[in-house]
């Protein structure tokens, strides 16, 4: 699990981080793991395959027949 050290946080961002980390019940150090995760991570994740689909929809769409190699893959040699 990686840590990050934030250095020079001023007092008052800090009494309010705790202070927002008591509204929801957790210490302030799962407050700011919290905000980060919603900073970063998107609430839905865009999938590619779907948005081309919409993209060709007003065209009529796409329809494509697609078969998978099924053929067994070689070993690695790790020498």
């Amino acid at each position: 699990m990686s840590a990050i050290v934030v250095r020079n946080l001023s007092p008052e961002t800090h009494r309010a981080l705790r202070a927002r980390a008591t509204r929801h019940g957790r210490s302030t150090e799962a407050e700011v793991r919290a905000i980060l995760d919603e900073a970063v991570r998107p609430i839905a994740r865009i999938k590619l395959g779907f948005e081309l689909a919409a993209l060709a929809q007003p065209f009529g769409g796409i329809d494509l027949e697609i078969s998978r190699d099924k053929t067994p893959a070689e070993p690695v040699a790790l020498e």
